[in-house]
């Protein structure tokens, strides 16, 4: 008589049929993208050669309208930061609303849940394109949908972690006789407040790229100027903006991973 060995590892079951449909339809959703994609050795060996040729005419650099291309990159920056300021600002409450723990009601609590899911969902690009419709070319559009998209992010991220605040110094402050405000600034708040900077510094990384992006449909910044070359196929100075906000991506990116650390660090010695 053969007994089981319940040391031995276990073995991979045999699917359920949910998973064969699931797998079958994955797969034939992936073959149908390979196909429309219309993938051909020809068409490879020619974007081959092209980006050969792209890379000749980028290099070297073309650093002669640097003084330019500085001043839009400082509106990149700013359109990110004053963007990301604003959506976090606004992100605070609407959170507050949508945690399940501070939430006032359920009707309110699916509201803001619905409000941030909306942000969330639509592209920072669809924002920028819905607000230069709406007020205009120029940065100030691109201020306007980095408050949105950051929204989506922040507000999400905040309302999970005020969620898993423990009970603890809540129930306490709820025992003193404190009211609802009481509780949300002097427990879950002060609590919460590593994970929301670093959320909220993450947030800026996350805007400076999208910020870069929104100029190509005209919401300001760099990507003004890098549209303008590559339009006009002018590839070097497109390589040395392309160059510019690389270091000023991975600058920030330093820079803010050395708060953080500095942050998470002195809350885990108060902790």
């Amino acid at each position: 008589m053969i007994t089981e060995n319940k040391h031995m590892p276990r073995r991979l079951r045999k699917p359920s049929p949910l998973a064969w449909v699931l797998g079958l339809g994955f797969l034939a959703f992936f073959v149908q993208g390979l196909i429309a994609a219309d993938i051909t050795v020809d068409r490879l060996i020619r974007g081959a050669s092209n980006i050969v040729r792209f890379l000749g005419q980028a290099l070297p650099p073309d650093f002669s309208r640097t003084g330019s291309i500085g001043w839009s990159m400082l509106e990149t920056l700013n359109i990110a930061v004053v963007g990301v300021t604003v959506g976090c600002i606004l992100s605070v409450p609407l959170a507050l609303l949508a945690a399940r723990n501070t939430s006032p009601s359920r009707l309110v609590h699916v509201s803001a849940r619905f409000i941030i899911s909306v942000s969330r969902t639509i592209p920072d690009l669809i924002w920028a394109l819905i607000f230069v419709v709406t007020v205009g070319l120029g940065p100030l559009a691109g201020i306007l949908a980095i408050i949105m998209d950051t929204i989506g992010f922040a507000a999400r991220f905040f309302s999970e972690r005020f969620e898993e605040v423990s009970d603890g110094p809540s129930n306490a402050l709820t025992a003193t006789g404190a009211g609802r405000l009481s509780v949300i600034f002097g427990a879950i708040i002060p609590e919460s407040f590593a994970s929301m900077t670093a959320v909220s510094l993450f947030s800026v990384e996350k805007a400076i790229r999208s910020a870069v992006t929104l100029g190509l449909v005209g919401a300001g910044g760099i990507g003004v100027e890098l549209s303008t070359a590559m339009r006009l196929f002018r590839y070097d100075e497109a390589a040395a903006i392309i160059l510019i906000i690389l270091v000023a991506v991975i600058s920030f990116e330093q820079i803010s991973s050395a708060i953080r650390r500095r942050i998470i660090g002195d809350q885990n010695a108060v902790g």
